[in-house]
């Protein structure tokens, strides 16, 4: 097997003996990510069965999005902070079995309060596993190519949305939505199994403390590139959310549709994703400010676009290319915040889990409110808007500071 050295950058460097290949554990990490992305997306997808299931509105059942949302943002601190000096490899595996655990129970809810409860459960590891995975990722290969290596990882999550999300959709269909969380949660154990088995044990890190990240958040670039996620992401989510109910509502497109079209989903933001971290490699902050002005065009020409599963496709797919703002931000985090990487990285996950339950949030409002299922557009192009909004005031402020720099 290969032998790497893996170069912590929150910490001193310590070398680690790995049990499989850098490119085998990338895939594990990736599959970790697919397990996940799959239970956050196939959720929204899901939403018009959990609605006929559990008796409730389709707003109600989307209310299972936003428990899971809370979940990752209270979990994702959380957990990166208390587990700050430990074992990144033991921390992977008790997400995973968190992730089992949670997804199990959502499986077996016997009611809706019990199914909101057990999606904020399985929200809880969510954003500390990409923020830990991500680190290790981007420690096995050159600063150079750092937001290359995080995107293999989140890049489970994208194909997730291709591949993952269309068959839970379509189990969901055809033997019910319960085991389609089945499926993910069988995911998570087999995630766990390989990590333990391939990921190399990393030496714990008894100098880290939860006081040391918090201390290591005081940089503006990391709230301001933070504030990017929230408002930016959100528009993405908005659409995603109701885009079943959309196809059905107002498409009027056969139930077959659905999958496909979140396939078109899946594969921009797949491609949106590697384009964007190769471009992001080379230029960080242009990377971002055109994702989200070109997230936005897409989102205003969404409701020009629902009365024809044709015309939807391509908006779809583009918006599904904004996905790839995730990783460029995350990646940016861990530039700002050296010393509070793992913390930051997992606040990342927060910043676009309450993206998630902010879109469609206001989203909801739009279409509660009889403006018709196709505003959330609109919603979604004014968030992404919001986002470059504050893209300009992050530009604005290292400008600032490197003409303090400069002068002083």
């Amino acid at each position: 097997m290969t032998q790497t050295m893996i170069h912590d950058r929150g910490g001193p460097s310590a070398p680690v003996r790995h049990v499989g290949s850098p490119g085998l554990i990338f895939f594990i990490l990736a599959l970790g990510g697919f397990a996940i992305g799959t239970a956050e997306f196939a959720a929204m997808s899901l939403v018009p069965m959990i609605s006929a299931g559990m008796h409730v509105t389709v707003p109600q059942a989307g209310h299972a999005i936003e428990a899971y949302a809370a979940g990752v943002c209270v979990g994702a601190p959380l957990i990166a902070m208390l587990g700050a000096r430990y074992s990144r490899k033991y921390l992977l595996i008790g997400m995973m079995v968190l992730y089992v655990i949670g997804n199990g129970l959502t499986a077996l809810a016997p009611n809706y309060l019990c199914l909101l409860l057990c999606r904020f459960i399985s929200g809880l590891p969510h954003g500390a596993y990409f923020g830990t995975a991500g680190i290790v990722a981007s420690a096995l290969v050159p600063e150079n190519r750092r937001t290359q290596a995080v995107a293999r990882v989140v890049l489970g999550l994208t194909i997730a949305t291709i591949g993952g999300v269309p068959m839970a959709n379509g189990l969901g269909m055809l033997v019910g939505w319960r085991w389609a969380f089945v499926l993910i949660a069988g995911l998570a154990l087999c995630t766990m199994l390989l990590i333990m088995r391939f990921v190399p044990t990393d030496p714990p890190r008894p100098n880290a403390s939860a006081m040391t990240e918090i201390r290591a958040l005081k940089n503006r670039q990391v709230w301001l590139t933070l504030g990017i996620g929230v408002v930016g992401f959100g528009g993405i989510f908005c659409v995603y959310t109701y885009l079943a109910s959309i196809l059905q509502e107002v498409t009027h497109a056969p139930a077959y549709m659905t999958p496909v079209l979140l396939a078109v989903f899946g594969v921009g933001m797949t491609v949106g994703t590697m384009t964007c971290a190769w471009a992001a490699d080379h230029k960080m902050m242009p990377t971002i400010g055109g994702t989200l002005l070109v997230n936005a065009a897409a989102l205003a020409g969404f409701p020009g676009a629902v009365h024809s599963v044709w015309s939807m496709m391509p908006i779809v797919f583009l918006i599904g290319c904004g996905g790839g703002l995730g990783t460029v931000i995350q990646s940016r985090l861990l530039s700002v915040a050296v010393d509070a990487q793992a913390l930051a990285a997992a606040m990342n996950q927060s910043a676009f889990n309450m993206a998630n339950a902010i879109g469609p949030w206001l989203g909801g409002m739009a279409i509660s409110a009889g403006l018709g299922w196709e505003s959330v557009g609109w919603v979604g192009s004014c968030l992404a808007m919001g986002g470059f909004v504050i893209w300009l005031l992050t530009l604005s402020d290292i400008r600032a500071a490197a003409r303090r720099q400069a002068g002083g």
